[in-house]
């Protein structure tokens, strides 16, 4: 919202511009005009000159900016130059003389006398070309939005800032209509105030881009809390939809994901299956990626004629890991037959929008495939997504044919790969079924039973089952006890810590968490100290070392360390049973960022 208002304002100031100033007689001349014959066909003209600007931008930008790295340079270098356009506004009227002296030639022509039948042309004209006045005048604020575009690519909320934008400029516009003459002398006597606000505002923007170019914007963004990022981009779709969730069962009942979307019963047979795959769709726009591992950036349009296998994952869930496995080896057994495996990476934490941390995540997993960065949700609103893990199946024609959401189902899965390759003309594809590929750590298969907990998170914003005495506090230090008994699926802190919307971050060494659980495997999204340094644990089950029932990130006495923001596996039993144990465990080091549990 406070971007809106920004946006809105910007259109309001940049009346203000001296190069807009020359058009303004021509604007007063028809204040004494009807609105509906005059006022409003200039508004109109005023609205298409933004609008070319905008598609330009929207366009030319994105296409620039797919050249990935050198292309975010670029755009980074056009947000310095309007900034610099801003700060120096001789210099941005030398720049935008070309653009003005087309402008009045517009204006002068529709100052011209015209037959009735034409009347509204005039009009429709001097709003085309006080719109072409006005972008090079406002060129830094309009132009901030229009870098925005090229960096992000095309979206509903860039398009809502130019309408905001357009809105704010139509309305200096329309109070010109109004006012006229009292309004142009009231202007004159605040150039210098609008002067002294661009300066500002160009001193702001060339800040802005030095912090992007040396990669404060994200090394910043990896600290702020879900509360205030990830929650506010995902507002939208959370009124819309459902929260989205990580689903660790297969659905047993027919689950609509958006209209014309629907998935398949969980129980139907893999005949009938193969028999059922509709038009569910096309295939969704990718250009909302903000950057690519593993391939150049990827559309729907270059994929065409490939069978695609877009699986929506976030490298913290746990159940997404578990279907890497199936997913690497579908990549490599069908790649020659023309299959390609997409991961879109959405993040549910705000550390897993740094790209660096995907990154090295991506590296460590073994993943192989292309991977798009989908830290603004973009891909996910444009397929209607609502959980991890998700897996959509499309066409060789570009076409959505079958989806799953949620880990397991993987014959079914697979049997869907073969059918629409085969559709594709392929046949000769390899033979048999991979049902069970051998993953390690946090991508080994889920327990035989299904457990009894379910992900606990830690952060106030979503936090539940908390049992210590008193609560929790919000957004300061607190020491907090252990509660004195816990119950299945209850868990308390021990310690200092402060909690916010997203996580608990300990303030002194020794701080405790305690869980009783019921499952066979315990994991826990952790963190390491903000500066980076590794924070040392011990892990007891029962109140004893693990021994054989340590998890891969934890030794048999129980031992451990944090080094980087991921999926911890702290407890994996080595026999299934959904009996409650007590789990705890003790940070020996201050600094540790926890964020949520995690069961399998």
């Amino acid at each position: 919202m406070f971007i809106l208002v920004v946006a809105y304002l910007g259109g309001i100031l940049t009346i203000l511009s001296p190069c807009v100033l020359p058009v303004l007689p021509f604007v007063f001349a028809r204040a004494d005009r009807p609105f509906r014959t005059h006022g409003l066909p200039l508004l109109l003209g005023l609205a298409l000159a933004f609008a070319a600007t905008a598609t330009l931008a929207a366009v030319g930008g994105s296409w620039v900016v797919s050249l990935n790295h050198y292309g975010r340079g670029a755009a980074i270098g056009l947000m310095a130059l309007f900034g610099a356009a801003l700060l120096f506004p001789a210099w941005a009227d030398r720049l935008s003389q070309p653009l003005v002296r087309l402008g009045n030639r517009l204006s002068e022509t529709a100052s011209v006398p015209a037959s009735s039948r034409y009347a509204f042309l005039a009009p429709l004209l001097l709003g085309v070309g006080t719109g072409m006045l006005w972008t090079p005048c406002a060129g830094p604020i309009l132009g901030l939005i229009l870098t925005t575009a090229a960096l992000r690519g095309a979206n509903l909320g860039t398009s809502v800032l130019l309408l905001a934008y357009a809105a704010g400029a139509a309305t200096s516009l329309a109070g010109a209509l109004l006012f006229g003459g009292r309004l142009f002398s009231m202007l004159r006597g605040t150039l210098r105030t609008g002067e002294n606000i661009r300066r500002v505002a160009g001193l702001a923007v060339l800040a802005g881009a030095g912090a992007i170019a040396l990669g404060l914007d994200t090394g910043v963004l990896s600290q702020i809390p879900f509360g205030s990022t990830t929650r506010l981009e995902q507002s939208l779709v959370e009124k819309i939809e459902s929260r989205p969730a990580r689903l660790t069962e297969p659905s047993s009942s027919t689950r609509p994901s958006r209209p014309g979307l629907m998935l398949t019963a969980a129980g139907a047979s893999d005949a009938m299956q193969a028999q059922r795959l509709p038009v569910q769709g096309n295939f969704p726009s990718l250009a909302g990626a903000t950057e690519w591992i593993n391939s150049a950036p990827l559309s729907a349009e270059s994929l065409r004629g490939k069978v695609v296998l877009v699986d929506f994952w976030t490298y913290s869930c746990i159940n997404c890991l578990r279907t890497l496995p199936y997913l690497k080896a579908w990549s490599q057994k069908y790649k020659d037959a023309g299959l390609v495996v997409v991961g879109v990476h959405t993040p549910e934490f705000a550390f897993e929008k740094k790209p660096s941390n995907v990154q090295a995540a991506v590296k460590d997993l073994g993943i192989g495939f292309p991977v798009a960065l989908d830290s603004n949700f973009s891909i996910w609103r444009a397929f209607g997504n609502r959980a991890w893990p998700a897996f959509y199946f499309i066409d060789a024609q570009g076409r959505i044919r079958h989806q799953q959401l949620g880990e397991g189902r993987y014959d079914k899965a697979e049997s869907v790969i073969q059918q629409l390759l085969a559709e594709a003309g392929q046949g000769h594809l390899p033979a048999g079924l991979v049902v069970d590929p051998v993953g390690q750590g946090t991508q080994a298969a889920a327990g035989p039973t299904r457990a009894q907990s379910g992900e606990t998170y830690i952060g106030y914003a979503q936090a539940d089952n908390f049992a210590s005495p008193g609560g929790l506090v919000r957004d300061r230090a607190h020491r907090y006890e252990t509660a004195a008994q816990l119950r299945p699926d209850e868990w308390s802190l021990a310690g200092d810590w402060t909690v916010d919307g997203e996580r608990a971050v300990l303030d002194r060494a020794n701080g405790r968490i305690s869980y009783r659980f019921q499952a066979r495997d315990l994991h826990l999204v952790l963190g390491p100290a903000k500066d980076g340094s590794p924070v040392r644990f011990r892990v007891r089950v029962d109140g004893k070392a693990p021994q054989a029932d340590h998890g891969f990130d934890v030794d048999a006495e129980g031992n451990g360390t944090i080094d980087r923001q991921r999926l911890y596996q702290l407890v994996r039993q080595a026999r299934d049973g959904n009996k409650p144990r007590l789990f705890e465990i003790e940070f020996l080091d201050p600094g540790v960022q926890d964020y949520a549990f995690t069961f399998g």
